[in-house]
């Protein structure tokens, strides 16, 4: 395993786990010099047919989204954290961090919280651990 990581990816939701997964990374990143990236994802999956195809409802969700990972940026800033991004995907949580983020961002590490708050995963098993078994990095599960 690597002593220190040059880019960390965490994700975040509105969960508690996501929160204290966002913790760490702060940590992480500042002891590592490592630049962060924060990423959140518009799961689709959980709007019925009419919010799907109504385009002010996604507006709208895209941006509360927005301004909720915008609120992480600054906390990161405020950190010290001195290279602070943000990426919003589309999508399925797991599939859309491992199929879409990775390869667009090139982190050295995924940090994710062991329990999602939304979506059908917290039911049916472990968004934390399909992005641990198909990540090609290092994942780094965290659970409060």
């Amino acid at each position: 395993m690597k002593d220190d990581f040059k880019r960390i990816l965490v994700g975040v939701d509105d969960s508690e786990d996501a929160l204290a997964a966002f913790q760490y990374a702060i940590h992480r990143a500042k002891a590592d010099h490592a630049e962060l990236v924060i990423a959140s994802v518009l799961e689709s999956g959980e709007m019925n047919v009419y919010q799907a195809l109504t385009k002010d409802y996604v507006h709208g969700e895209r941006v509360e989204l927005q301004e909720h990972i915008e609120r992480y940026v600054r906390l990161a800033q405020q950190a010290g954290i001195k290279s602070v991004q943000a990426v919003i995907g589309e999508g399925d949580a797991g599939e859309t961090i491992i199929k879409k983020i990775i390869p667009q961002v090139q982190p050295d590490l995924l940090v994710i919280g062991a329990m999602s708050k939304r979506g059908i995963a917290r039911h049916f098993g472990s968004q934390a651990a399909y992005m641990a078994k198909y990540a090609a990095i290092s994942v780094l599960v965290v659970r409060d």
